[in-house]
């Protein structure tokens, strides 16, 4: 479900490199390989699954998915997978923690934008349909359609001073496309990632502050010449991501269970992988007329 854009692309690649035989389920307003089923449809209506209908499949992979419904209408369809079903959830599902990093029997925050998945992980797990699920936290790379990295690139490379909560010493964690796909990859063979659900990000944790400097660094650009400015976070939304592309307050997500069971690491530095997304993706389609509004509101905190 999805497969040509961001999180689906480079999951279908290495399946496609296994030699799996794989259908894609989409809209179709992106190209698919031509070895690759491709069945067009619209998701959100039970109408636009009728491709899927009579279908039977031993793994189901969703990368779009945000309601639980959604999941539902689809084996409604298809059935339960023969195999499992690897479901892409987010570490937004998480209740804002003071203790760090944050692991998988944390709390949930029912007031997260995200909370669908969280209800979708526990359906799966209470109708006993095999799955996997993973949580990462802010993912970043080539193809990224949100505005995480491009946030910082746009404004470094625009000579715009760049906003900062605080002193610049919040902290919080992104974790590259292709090591995500790389994890959920690997999930496929293994049994004990039946019914298990996975943080998956960066190893480390990046202050803002950093952040900032490991951006700069990957435009070709002098950290010390990136003149920033620092705003209140207490005076906006915390979840404000239009304002902010980041959560404002400190946020770590524990990846060890993932590194346990599949012998999983991250293969990208923040740097490296800053580094991949600036040269493979914003130089190449840099942002035309960027949109710095929002930093009026953040002048203004």
């Amino acid at each position: 479900m999805g497969g040509t854009r961001f999180i689906g692309k480079p999951i279908v690649e290495k399946l496609r490199r296994q030699g799996h035989q794989i259908t894609i389920f989409t809209r179709g307003n992106n190209p698919v390989p031509a070895d690759v089923e491709h069945l067009k449809g619209d998701r959100n209506t039970k109408e636009g699954l009728e491709s899927l209908n009579g279908r039977a499949f031993d793994l189901i992979i969703d990368s779009s998915a945000r309601e639980k419904r959604q999941v539902q209408h689809v084996l409604q369809m298809t059935g339960v997978p023969k195999h499992r079903l690897l479901f892409v959830s987010s570490a937004g599902v998480y209740c804002q923690s003071s203790i760090l990093p944050i692991d998988e029997k944390a709390e949930i925050d029912p007031l997260s934008r995200h909370f669908g998945k969280a209800e979708t992980e526990n359906w799966l797990l209470e109708e006993g349909i095999p799955f996997t699920s993973f949580r990462p936290t802010y993912i970043y790379g080539p193809g990224n359609y949100n505005p995480i990295e491009r946030w910082f690139f746009d404004r470094i490379c625009n000579n715009r001073p760049v906003p900062m909560p605080g002193d610049g010493s919040t902290i919080t964690q992104l974790g590259h496309v292709l090591d995500l796909s790389q994890a959920i990859c690997r999930s496929v063979d293994s049994d004990i990632a039946t019914n298990r659900i996975y943080n998956c990000s960066g190893k480390k944790a990046v202050t803002f502050l950093g952040l900032i400097e490991a951006a700069a660094k990957a435009c070709g650009i002098d950290p010390q010449s990136i003149n920033k400015y620092s705003f209140n976070p207490s005076t906006i939304d915390p979840k404000a991501r239009k304002i902010f592309p980041l959560r404002l307050t400190n946020f770590y997500t524990d990846t060890s269970r993932l590194e346990s069971d599949l012998g999983w690491k991250s293969n990208f530095s923040l740097e490296e992988g800053l580094l991949d997304s600036y040269n493979n993706d914003y130089k190449l389609n840099p942002s035309n007329n960027p949109d710095f509004s929002s930093d009026d509101l953040l002048i203004q905190a």
